[in-house]
Order: C-alpha cells, then sequence, then structure tokens
C-alpha cells in the first residue's frame, strides 16, 4: 500500500462492503492511506482478513467483518461493529454485489441471478442507507453507491445487472434530496478497474485485455487503489462537502454519457 501524508479522512470512520477484493479493497485501502479508520465488510474472512491485514501492515487502520450484505441483519451489526470500535461512523461504501452471471437476454436469465441482484444490490442499498443514517446523521457524513455506466445506457447483454444499477443512481438521488437537510451527502461512482473477476475474464479471453484498453481514451483499465480509491475519498471528504446527488464515472474516459 502506497503511503500518503494526506490526513483528509483523519479521525473518520468507514464500513466498505464488498472490501476483501477489487474495487471495494481498494477504496478501503485509499481511505486508510488517507487517515481514515476502515471495517472491511465482507462475506468470507479468507479475503477479508487478509485485506484488513495488509492495511494495518502499512501503517492503517482497518478491521474484518463477516458481513453478506443479502443479510439485512449482518449490515446492521457491521455498522454496529464500526460504531462500538471506532466511536462513530462517517461513510459507508456499498460496493458488494453477487455474481453477474454469463451475458443473456431477459428471456434466457435465470431467477437466480436476478434474486442475487436484487438482494446484493438493490435491497443491500436500502438497507444500508436506513442502517447508517443515524449514525451519518450525527456525523454529517456520507453514504456512496458503486454502480455502473450500464444503469445509464442499458445493456443488451447483462440487463438485470442494468436495472439494478439503475434504481441505485435513482436511490442515491433521492437519499440526496431527503438527507440534504440533515448534513448528510449521498453520491455514487460508476468504475471501471482491473479485479479478480476481470483478471477470469482475461485467462477466458486473452485478446479481452487489449480491446478494453482500446475503447479506453486513456488506454488502460483503471487500478482499485490508485484510480477509483481517490475518488471515493475525495466523496468521503470535506473537498467534496458541496457535492451531493451525483454519479461520478471513473473509467478513463470510456463513457461521456452523463
Amino acid at each position: 500500500m502506497a503511503q500518503h501524508n494526506s490526513q483528509l479522512l483523519a479521525g473518520k470512520a468507514a464500513v466498505v462492503t464488498g472490501a476483501g477484493a477489487g474495487v471495494g479493497k481498494g477504496i478501503a485501502m485509499a481511505y486508510a492511506q488517507h487517515g481514515g479508520s476502515v471495517v472491511i465488510a465482507a462475506r468470507r474472512a479468507e479475503n477479508g482478513e487478509p485485506a484488513a491485514q495488509e492495511i494495518r501492515s502499512a501503517g492503517g487502520q482497518a478491521q474484518f467483518f463477516k458481513c453478506d450484505v443479502a443479510s439485512k441483519g449482518e449490515i446492521y451489526n457491521a455498522v454496529a461493529f464500526a460504531v462500538d470500535t471506532y466511536g462513530r461512523l462517517d461513510c459507508l461504501v456499498h460496493n458488494a454485489l453477487a455474481s453477474v452471471g454469463a451475458p443473456s437476454p431477459v428471456q434466457e436469465s435465470s431467477p437466480e441471478i436476478w434474486e442475487n441482484m436484487r438482494s446484493t444490490a438493490l435491497r443491500a442499498s436500502f438497507d444500508c442507507a436506513q442502517a447508517a443514517y443515524p449514525h451519518l446523521q450525527v456525523t454529517q457524513g456520507t453514504l456512496i453507491f458503486l454502480t455502473s455506466s450500464v444503469g445509464v445506457e442499458g445493456s443488451a447483454h447483462l440487463p438485470l445487472y442494468a436495472t439494478v444499477k439503475a434504481a441505485q443512481r435513482a436511490l442515491t438521488k433521492s437519499l440526496a434530496l431527503e438527507w440534504g437537510p440533515d448534513g448528510i451527502r449521498v453520491n455514487a461512482i460508476n468504475p471501471v478497474a482491473f479485479t479478480p473477476a476481470m483478471e477470469r475474464a482475461y485467462v477466458a479471453n486473452p485478446a479481452l485485455e487489449q480491446a478494453l484498453a482500446d475503447a479506453t481514451p486513456l488506454g488502460r483499465v483503471g487500478e482499485p487503489a490508485s484510480d477509483i480509491g481517490p475518488v471515493a475519498v475525495f466523496l468521503a471528504s470535506e473537498l467534496s462537502r458541496y457535492v451531493t446527488g451525483q454519479t461520478v464515472t471513473v473509467d478513463g474516459g470510456a463513457f461521456t454519457g452523463l
């Protein structure tokens, strides 16, 4: 983990769901790099605890808490753990998502995939919001959803994923309007970054890596900690104190439709 002198988030605490790997881990690492304390809320201890240990080994503050976001109770428990451990909650980042499955049109999509998308992206966003609200009200904190550009433009190949991501954007805007008077900011990030799932896709299709780079004006796929993480840090910090209800696309310029 790279070292930073920034203390943008000093004294602040966050819960990041799905932070055992990929974008969630990158956001948690960046949060800790900038002085914040983090709860790694992940479903599997075998990646969640090493992620927390990696942050601690680099001098950051992080604790792992087992959390399956398909369970409302586990979300509430993760938030309570953060408050008990760090004395406060300033930011909740909801990143966790079940596998989107193989690309398929609606008529060939399984009910199981839909239920997984609905429970981890849509219902869990609602549960995260309800669980975090009283604590964010105290700290005038921030809520961040990880969404996708397909939630804006749709997808013929992943229509269920596009549907729940569009719903998350609508919830982002609605909560920003509702919670603004309480001093709570709510924003979303549309990321494209190298993840374990993308690594598996590269193995299955070796031409994919270059194809993605060619489709991106900046010529590369993003890195979770160094490209996506700093944007989440910005949205969690006082630097963005007048930003709410927005979706920030962080994909090297591949999507410019916002």
